[in-house]
């Protein structure tokens, strides 16, 4: 990744065009082709960006950008819809590359990670005569949070997250169809586990024949809350 510190203006081209007068930006080009210009401000979100598949060139500096202070142009061009973010600098004032190597992805929050191995150990809460066949099983398109049996000996999906929402409704539903193709496992039926669950996730999930469960995390680790439990 490089992190160019500078004096410039933004133009970008293609299906909208917009202008960012001379001001001083990071600019951030990432190993993956994209290239992001930010301020000092608005978070999180760039003033202008190109995503990749993108080329990045430094072009010559013509006489008429030379005498308006240019001293390097910068063209940068999505290599599919031809858009361009064309960045005239006029002063760099830091310039560094640095290697991050492989990233791991994104990873589970504190919460949803303490409630997985709590709902593991606490298996009963999703009914008597629940017992845990693993955490984490793996299937072609990720790991399903739980795998349990019924008192009945059949199979269950248990997707845990700290805020249901629907997201996690719709990656149950295709874990569950994944699974329902195994012969091993199915039946495979459908738990949708969280602290809460917004009532368009649980509409969803139950129109789908996804049980939902609403676990106390403080009660799970053995604190005592004074409110009630509904499971």
């Amino acid at each position: 990744m490089r992190l160019v510190i500078a004096r410039c203006s933004v133009d970008y081209a293609g299906r909208l065009s917009a202008h960012l007068p001379l001001a001083t930006r990071l600019l951030v080009l990432k190993g993956d082709g994209s290239v992001l210009v930010h301020s000092d401000s608005l978070s999180y979100k760039p003033l202008n960006w190109m995503s990749p598949p993108a080329t990045f060139a430094v072009e010559e500096v013509d006489e008429e950008r030379a005498s308006a202070g240019v001293v390097e142009l910068w063209r940068v061009t999505h290599a599919k819809t031809a858009d361009m973010l064309v960045i005239s600098i006029h002063e760099i004032l830091h310039d560094s590359s640095h290697e991050l190597g492989v990233d791991p992805g994104l990873q589970k929050s504190g919460v949803e990670d303490d409630l997985q191995r709590l709902l593991a150990e606490q298996i009963e809460l999703l009914g008597e005569g629940y017992t845990l066949v693993r955490r984490e099983y793996m299937t072609a398109i990720g790991p399903v949070d739980i795998l349990a049996r019924d008192a009945a000996g059949g199979s269950v999906a248990v997707e845990i997250k700290r805020r249901g929402e629907i997201d996690g409704v719709e990656q149950l539903t295709r874990y569950l169809e994944l699974m329902n193709r195994d012969p091993r496992l199915a039946p495979v039926s459908g738990v949708y586990a969280a602290q809460e669950i917004k009532p368009q996730a649980r509409t969803l999930a139950e129109d789908r024949g996804i049980r939902c469960v609403v676990l106390d995390y403080d009660a799970m680790r053995g604190l005592e809350t004074g409110h009630a439990r509904l499971f």
